[in-house]
């Protein structure tokens, strides 16, 4: 009886990387001959480069039959395009690394090795960035408020290098988002997930494709794909509004019940008016928010909330997942060894 070999998808997104494509597959194909026992698959994900990237692609897929190539018929962007990856992957995990290496392939021994321990989700935490301060600082106050703002707990300075079980894989076939974050995504699910600290590479060649407007992007769908703390904003408005527009009328009051102050005629009238106007339109700006809030949510079509395990219920009773041959063989080396 033969048993079947793992299989490790790598996910490659590309867009005009015509001077790294080759580099990246070399440097993939490098990495698995640290792990002969396992099968691999590259994927690359070309966001219709305009320059040679698909032209390079099409001859390493013709020398390499373990890659993969998806070309879109426009830029559909990034977190798009990284979706789409996922959900072709057919490894019993996935990892996903930028194609201009600044993820360093050989650290994914190390990210299986924290799978096989039986963690869903090993996540890079940039614990050194090759931007400029500026860049960087804007960055690293992008994480924390997209965390502090997020009803998720999302790790801080964590990038788009990490590695995903088979289970992550079948919940994003069933995503259906035309603006998906997906560190957040996963983040959300929940399962094991442990983060690994390392230092990002300065790319080699090429440009970047993230210059500040395409970063701001990802920060708004971060921001808005997680919290719907803008939309609360109107409601913490009219809580404003309405608090000074009581204290105005309490101080007209006394002004002139208690010391006889003599305002100007229909000048407390149109000022406490105006501020009622003001705040009862935010508080029913605020209401309207909180449903449209609800809509928002319910539309992007996340996964239903998984069960990871059900003891003892019958509503939930399902035969045990199978662990496969290889991960069994792991747990009877581990339990020889103590």
């Amino acid at each position: 009886m033969t048993t079947k070999r793992p299989k490790i998808s790598i996910l490659v997104p590309a867009f005009n990387e015509e001077a790294n494509v080759r580099r990246a597959h070399e440097a993939v194909v490098d990495m698995f001959l640290s792990l002969p026992g396992y099968d691999r698959e590259i994927i690359f994900t070309d966001n219709h480069s305009t320059d040679k990237t698909f032209e390079i692609l099409k001859e390493i897929a013709s020398e390499d039959p373990t890659v993969r190539v998806i070309r879109f018929s426009r830029n559909i962007g990034y977190q798009r395009s990284l979706l789409v990856a996922y959900k072709s992957a057919t490894g019993d995990c996935s990892v996903q690394i930028d194609c201009d290496l600044q993820d360093p392939p050989h650290l994914i021994p190390g990210m299986i090795d924290l799978w096989r321990e039986g963690h869903q989700v090993v996540y890079g935490i940039r614990r050194t960035l090759t931007d400029g301060w500026l860049t960087t600082r804007i960055r690293r106050a992008f994480y924390w408020c997209i965390n502090a703002l997020s009803e998720d707990d999302l790790p801080l300075n964590a990038g788009e290098f990490r590695l995903v079980d088979r289970c992550i894989l079948d919940e994003l076939r069933k995503v259906d988002d035309t603006s998906p974050y997906l560190r957040g995504l996963i983040s959300a699910m929940g399962f094991s997930q442990v983060g690994f600290e390392y230092d990002r590479q300065a790319r080699v060649a090429g440009e970047s494709k993230f210059p500040f407007k395409a970063m701001l992007s990802l920060a708004i769908d971060g921001i808005l794909n997680h919290s719907l703390t803008p939309l609360r904003l109107a409601s913490m408005a009219s809580l404003v509004m309405g608090t000074a527009t009581l204290l105005l009328l309490l101080g007209y009051l006394v002004g002139k019940l208690l010391f006889g102050q003599d305002w100007p005629a229909g000048f407390a009238t149109t000022t406490i008016l105006l501020l009622l106007s003001i705040t009862l339109n935010a508080i029913f700006l605020g209401i309207v928010g909180e449903y449209v809030g609800r809509i928002f949510m319910q539309s992007k079509r996340r996964p239903a909330p998984i069960i990871e395990a059900s003891l003892n219920d019958d509503r939930h009773r399902q035969p045990a997942p199978m662990m496969p041959e290889w991960r069994r063989e792991d747990v009877a080396a581990d339990t020889q060894r103590h």
